[in-house]
């Protein structure tokens, strides 16, 4: 054995392991033809816990906990209440160890991407091995696409940006998160844990801005006019601009009256070219399959995890929307097996692209990063679940669309005058359907609905010309009413985190905004899904709809730093930038190290507000707070408490002890006499009740 490979998962290296020639099946990896295939479960080493810092509670002393170098440590499990090896991640790492302890060479073979390197380098560095590494760098699972690879291996040197990026990216999320997570859960006192996050935060606010927006607007009536007329048989219908005032409303359509003429005053015929749009990547495949499908984004991206492991698309967790042209010289190719596989729409429109000209908006080789956009492969799919047909067919028809002319549409607009009141008609006419032909109908959003444009839209128009007369034959005065941004879907959240919840309809231009968005592609599902673990957010069919708890956090961190979106969206900025070999680790470390204390700071204020407030104790015993002696304990419903919290004592303690909810004079001989009076009904640890007393000894209570 002389060359290691380590993928991410046991089915990728059973994958590789078969294409390669190596048969022999081992207890954790498969060996044979000079290689032994080994494997992570994803992450088997993580960044060490706070407590292997030294940090065993939680303090406001304590705080900001910032490591001078991050250690790490084998994956954590969570039993019997205490965080523990993960036993399984424990005896892979040591099986890896063993094979390259008597390697020459190892080959990184993780997914091709941040995440991927990331687990790779923690396992290396973690057994601080020297081994040397190439960088196996694919974008399909293709027997072809492996073979080529290993023949293409990359020095593991050339990806040392790329795992600076993930560590960073890594490190941050740990500082922010623990020192945040903390700051808030000790400033809010008995409210539970409070989970704050760096990309977790402002995506939590735009949920929760955008659903009180709606909750709490207020709507407002407006009116239309619309005329109906007919020409050459065409009947179309014409409608006015908003009229604020009822009475303005009502005295315009006064004027009006059926069998009245009206005038053209102006026509304008324009040919409008309709570009296909761009390839998918994750987050716009994610968009449209919540759109048409409701599939939230987790589903999709384990949908597409499971295509590209039976290698029938590409690597699904990409951020870019084109291909090299390297790729392009090989997309008739996929054309012809597409005409020869794919269900008969597909097919037929994919014949006809062959020998075509096609259009090459979605061919840059700039645009192209990491990975080039998600396309099917020549591999012939075997039947598949629903789920995974479906998404297999949206990529599929969408490289049709990508690579098919421009839809070409006459669009004409016309202005007629009624008494004096303005109406406008508007007819498209589409002369070439282009890209249009396969075009699927997913449901217009609301959010992506112009009323106005709908009320003026005609199916088709009859020639007219200025001066025309034409009659008046219906006339209707409706009354409208603004609405409400819609409650945010997966699929709007999803392009409001591409963007940094700005408002850009442009493909192109939100593809330029994606280095600054919230998250990368891979790492947006896994953000939303972890509101919904926090009990942060919850769905109404389509609707993400924040929770109790959600809107109390929102409604503490929304003034905060950690809550905004442009801030988040500027450091992905600056992790993309490290990829590329333009920001340092050390600059942007330090930048966020600086920024930590200072949300930790921002946090821990909030304690004084939260405590005048909202933490009205029941009773201000004159009790003497064990831990700080200078301070005197309250005596809330469930907890008693330091009132030197706000000053830097956390001392705190439950008033039901053992089953029994002690009073102020028992709190009191507990505290300061460290022993309560006998008590009745005092649980032991079986679980049975006896008369007993409590003892009070570094800081723990225990049954006398």
């Amino acid at each position: 054995m002389r060359t290691v490979v380590i993928a991410e998962k046991p089915s990728v290296a059973r994958d590789l392991a078969r294409v390669m020639g190596a048969k022999e099946i081992k207890d954790g990896y498969i060996s044979g033809n000079g290689y032994a295939f080994t494997y992570a479960f994803g992450h088997l080493v993580q960044l060490c816990t706070p407590q292997a810092y030294g940090f065993h509670n939680w303090s406001v002393s304590n705080l900001p906990i910032i490591p001078e170098n991050f250690a790490l440590e084998v994956k954590k499990v969570r039993k019997d209440g205490k965080q523990v090896d993960d036993a399984g991640a424990l005896k892979q790492l040591n099986t890896i160890k063993w094979l390259i302890d008597q390697a020459e060479e190892i080959i990184v073979a993780t997914d091709a991407g941040r995440e991927g390197e990331l687990i790779f380098r923690n396992i290396y560095y973690y057994l601080q091995s020297n081994i040397p590494f190439k960088r196996l760098w694919i974008s399909s699972q293709t027997d072809k696409a492996i073979k080529e690879g290993f023949a293409n291996l990359k020095d593991g040197s050339e990806y040392d940006s790329l795992y600076q990026s993930a560590r960073s990216r890594s490190e941050s999320d740990w500082l922010i998160g623990i020192n945040a997570t903390q700051a808030l859960t000790l400033a809010a006192g008995n409210k539970g844990l409070l989970s704050l996050g760096r990309v977790q935060t402002p995506t939590l606010a735009m949920i929760c801005a955008r659903y009180l927006e709606n909750k709490d607007f207020k709507s407002t009536a407006f009116y239309k006019i619309q005329a109906g007329f007919e020409k050459d048989g065409i009947s179309f219908k014409a409608t006015s601009q908003k009229i604020d005032k009822k009475e303005d409303a009502e005295a315009s359509v006064a004027k009006l009256h059926v069998g009245m003429d009206a005038q053209v005053t102006h026509v304008e015929a324009k040919e409008t070219k309709e570009q296909p749009p761009l390839l998918f990547d994750l987050t716009s495949l994610q968009q449209d399959a919540n759109k048409k499908y409701g599939y939230s984004a987790d589903q999709t991206l384990s949908i597409a995890q499971t295509l590209y492991e039976k290698k029938v698309i590409t690597y699904p967790r990409t951020g870019s929307r084109y291909i090299g042209e390297d790729v392009f010289e090989k997309i008739e190719e996929l054309f012809q097996h597409l005409a020869d596989t794919a269900t008969e729409s597909i097919a037929v429109i994919s014949k006809n692209l062959i020998g075509a000209k096609l259009n090459k908006r979605s061919v840059d080789d700039k645009k192209v990063t990491d990975h080039h956009a998600l396309l099917v492969t020549d591999e012939k799919p075997a039947p598949m679940p629903m789920d995974q047909q479906n998404i297999y067919n949206m990529i599929a028809k969408r490289m049709v669309e990508s690579f098919s002319e421009v839809c070409i549409k006459d669009i004409t607009t016309v202005n007629i005058d009624a008494a004096g009141i303005e109406l406008i008609a508007k007819g498209t006419v589409i002369r070439q359907y282009g890209w249009r032909l396969s075009a699927d109908q997913v449901e217009i959003p609301e959010e992506d609905k112009n009323n106005d444009d709908q009320d003026n839209e005609n199916a088709a128009l009859p020639k007219l010309s200025p001066a025309e007369i034409l009659e008046v034959l219906q006339i209707d005065l409706s009354e409208r009413f603004t609405k409400a941004k819609p409650i945010h879907t997966e699929a709007s959240l999803l392009k409001a985190m591409e963007t940094s919840g700005k408002e850009i309809e442009d493909e192109e231009l939100r593809q330029a905004m994606k280095d600054c968005g919230l998250g990368t592609p891979a790492t947006r599902a896994a953000t939303i899904e972890t509101l919904f673990q926090r009990d942060y957010i919850k769905r109404d069919k389509k609707k993400l709809i924040p929770t109790e708890k959600g809107l109390a956090v929102y409604q503490l961190v929304k003034d905060r730093s950690i809550a905004k979106v442009t801030l988040t969206g500027k450091w992905e900025q600056k992790l993309e930038e490290m990829r590329a070999n333009k920001v340092s680790y050390e600059v942007f470390m330090k930048h966020i190290k600086d920024y930590t204390e200072k949300i930790t700071k921002e946090l821990l204020q909030l304690r004084i507000a939260i405590a005048h407030e909202e933490l009205k104790p029941l009773q201000k015993g004159k009790i003497k707070c064990p831990k700080c002696a200078n301070g005197q304990i309250h005596l809330f419903e469930k907890v008693a408490q330091c009132d030197h919290y706000a000053r830097g004592c956390d001392f705190k303690i439950w008033r039901t002890l053992n089953g029994v909810f002690l009073e102020e004079k028992e709190m009191k001989n507990l505290l300061e006499k460290g022993k309560t009076s006998v008590l009745k009904g005092v649980k032991n640890q079986q679980g049975q009740l006896q008369d007993a007393a409590l003892l009070f000894e570094n800081f723990k209570v225990n049954i006398a």
